[in-house]
C-alpha cells in the first residue's frame, strides 16, 4: 500500500529522494530554501554581532527537525502582498496549496461520494475525532484498517483534537488542566479527553495531519480566561508531543491560541515555533469579531510562523475571507460552510450566492454556473434544482 510503501522508505532511508509515480508522497521533494538563502544566512550572522534577531529570524538559522511524513516547498511569492504557491507531500497525497479542505465530520462529507471528492480534485478531507471517538470508536476504525480504508479514501486527511467541542458543545463540557470533560450528545455517557487521549484516538484514526489539544475559547471572550487558554495550550502541546506515536507516518500540528490579544498570540506563536513542529494553525477565530480583528490577528500570526511550515487557518470558509486571507500568506482552510449551506438549497457561484427556493428560477434552464464543468452545472437546470428545493 502507499502507506506500507511511505514508512519503510523513510524508516530505512530516509534521506532517499527518488523520482516516483505521482500517487507516491515523496515525488521530487526539496527543501523549498529560496536561491539566495546562503547569502541571507551570512547577513543575519553579521547583524546578530549588532543587536539581537528577531524571533523568527533566530528559528530560521537553527537546525531544523524534517518531519518524515511531510514535505512543503513555497513555489511561488506574490511580489505584492503575503499569498504564495506551495506543493505540500503527505503521505496520501502531494498537492498545490492555498487548499480548501472539506468537513466530513464521521470521515463523510455530506452528500458527495468519495468519487464525487476525487473528480472535484479535493485534496485533504476533516475528520471530526470528538465524534468519531464515540461512533463508530476510534479502536474499530483502526481494526478495519484506519479512517482512509474504512471510508474509502486514497488522499489526504485531517483529524481535529476535538477541542472545538469546547466550544461547540460547552453546555455539556468541563475544562480542567487534566482535560475535557464531556457528556455525550447521543447517550450522555461521561468522557474524559485528555491530550495523551486525543492524540492516542488520532493515532488509531490514523489521518495524514493530526492536531494537538488545545484550550479553547469564543473569539470574543475577553479576560482571565483568554490568557489560561493560551498558558494551557503551550502545555498540553508538550503532552501532545509525548504521546505521538507515530510520527513517521502523522504529522503533528500546533494550534496559536491567545484571542485578539496581539501579545497573547505572540507568546503562544514563540513557545509553539520553540517546538518546531511539522505545521501550525490558527485557531480561536471567526467566532463573531469583525473583519478587522480577524484579518489583524491572521497578518500577525503569517507573519511569524516559519516560511517553510504549512500554515492552516481553522474553521475559516467564506469566500471573502478565503481570498484576504489567502493574500495575508495563509496556506490551509477547513470549513462546514459549503456543503451546509448546499443542504439549505444555496449554491456558490462566481458572482456570489443563489438560493434556489426562489420562485425566479422556477423556470430558469441555465445551470448554476455557465463556466462550471462540474457534474451538477453540465447536466442540471436551475429550474430542476428549484424543484429539488422546495
Amino acid at each position: 500500500s502507499t502507506q506500507s510503501t511511505w514508512e519503510s522508505q523513510h524508516m530505512t532511508e530516509p534521506t532517499h529522494q527518488a523520482k516516483r509515480a505521482r500517487s507516491t508522497p515523496a515525488d521530487e521533494l526539496s527543501s523549498g530554501d529560496p536561491p539566495h538563502a546562503a547569502s541571507t544566512a551570512h547577513m543575519l550572522v553579521v547583524e546578530e554581532e549588532t543587536a539581537p534577531l528577531p524571533l523568527q529570524q533566530q528559528q530560521q538559522q537553527q537546525p531544523k527537525r524534517a518531519s518524515p511524513a511531510l514535505r512543503f516547498e513555497v513555489l511561488a511569492q506574490c511580489p505584492v502582498n503575503k499569498a504564495r504557491l506551495s506543493k505540500l507531500t503527505l503521505p496520501h497525497i502531494t498537492c498545490e496549496t492555498p487548499i480548501f479542505m472539506p468537513v466530513g465530520t464521521q470521515g463523510t462529507v455530506k452528500g458527495l461520494t468519495t468519487q464525487q471528492l476525487e473528480d472535484l480534485d479535493c485534496s485533504v478531507i476533516l475528520g471530526n475525532t470528538f465524534h468519531l471517538a464515540l461512533r463508530p470508536t476510534a479502536p474499530v476504525v483502526e481494526a478495519l484498517g484506519g479512517l482512509h480504508r474504512f471510508v474509502n479514501w486514497q488522499r489526504g486527511m485531517l483529524t481535529d483534537s476535538g477541542g472545538f467541542q469546547m466550544v461547540s458543545l460547552l453546555d455539556l463540557a468541563e475544562i480542567t488542566e487534566e482535560g475535557v470533560h464531556f457528556r455525550s450528545p447521543h447517550d450522555g455517557t461521561q468522557m474524559l479527553l485528555t491530550p495523551e487521549h486525543s492524540i492516542h484516538l488520532q493515532n488509531q484514526i490514523g489521518a495524514d495531519i493530526i492536531m494537538a489539544l488545545d484550550d479553547v475559547v469564543s473569539s470574543q471572550t475577553t479576560g482571565p480566561r483568554v490568557e489560561e487558554a493560551m498558558h494551557r495550550t503551550l502545555r498540553w502541546i508538550d503532552r501532545c508531543i509525548a504521546a505521538h506515536r507515530n510520527p513517521l507516518r502523522q504529522n503533528l500540528f500546533g494550534i496559536v491560541q491567545g484571542g485578539l490579544d496581539g501579545s497573547l498570540r505572540a507568546v503562544c506563536l514563540e513557545g509553539l515555533i520553540a517546538r518546531d513542529l511539522p505545521g501550525y494553525a490558527i485557531g480561536g477565530l471567526s467566532g463573531g469579531e469583525s473583519k478587522d480583528e480577524f484579518w489583524r490577528i491572521v497578518s500577525q500570526c503569517t507573519s511569524a510562523l516559519p516560511r517553510d511550515k504549512p500554515r492552516y487557518l481553522m474553521g475559516v470558509g467564506y469566500p471573502v475571507d478565503l481570498v484576504v486571507c489567502v493574500a495575508l500568506g495563509v496556506d490551509m482552510f477547513d470549513c462546514v460552510y459549503p456543503t451546509r449551506t448546499a443542504r439549505f438549497s444555496t449554491a456558490l457561484v462566481p458572482e456570489g450566492t443563489i438560493t434556489l427556493q426562489k420562485k425566479c428560477f422556477a423556470h430558469d434552464v441555465r445551470p448554476l454556473s455557465a463556466t462550471c464543468a462540474c457534474m451538477v452545472c453540465r447536466n442540471y437546470t436551475r429550474a430542476y434544482l428549484h424543484q429539488l428545493a422546495t
